[in-house]
């Protein structure tokens, strides 16, 4: 694959993620930019879709600008995205470690990770089904939609509030 078609590949499947309606929901709800969520899935996965090593001025040039952005941006971008997903994955830890999860106010958030576990299975079926059917798209259509109207009120600080 040339340079230019591996660029196309990252960014066509950059654009598809960043035009996932749910994908943007828990993107604007979590502790990453855009900028660096992008600048994230490029250093982690970027040689897995294009099966090539990227340096990281390569890397630098996959983002979604016209003209990429210098190493020296993306490394900086990058370093911030990848506290923030620690401090994330911490704060997950140390719920889990206060029994928390457990707890009436985490309940729907949980229960929304498994749906959209559900969706996102279901949705990968639809994709590679030969035999997909109107019905079989109207319910992952619709499964689509109650994943974004909930997310939408559990991203209110309020949900959290002890009922």
């Amino acid at each position: 694959m040339t340079n230019l078609g591996a660029k196309q590949n990252v960014r066509k499947w950059l654009t598809g993620i960043f035009s996932d309606p749910i994908s943007n929901s828990l993107q604007k709800n979590s502790h990453l930019t855009k900028t660096q969520l992008e600048t994230f899935l490029i250093d982690v996965l970027s040689g897995k879709t294009t099966h090539k090593y990227y340096t990281y001025e390569k890397k630098a040039k996959l983002r979604m600008m016209n003209a990429g952005v210098s190493r020296g941006s993306f490394n900086r971008t990058l370093s911030q995205a990848r506290k923030n997903v620690i401090k994330s994955i911490y704060t997950l830890i140390l719920l889990g470690y206060l029994g928390l999860f457990e707890t009436t106010n985490l309940e729907p958030y949980v229960e929304i990770a498994n749906r959209i576990q559900t969706y996102t299975e279901a949705y990968r079926e639809l994709l590679t089904s030969s035999k997909s059917s109107d019905e079989y798209f109207r319910i992952v259509n619709m499964l689509q939609n109650e994943i974004e109207k909930t997310l939408q009120q559990l991203s209110q600080p309020k949900t959290m509030s002890r009922k």
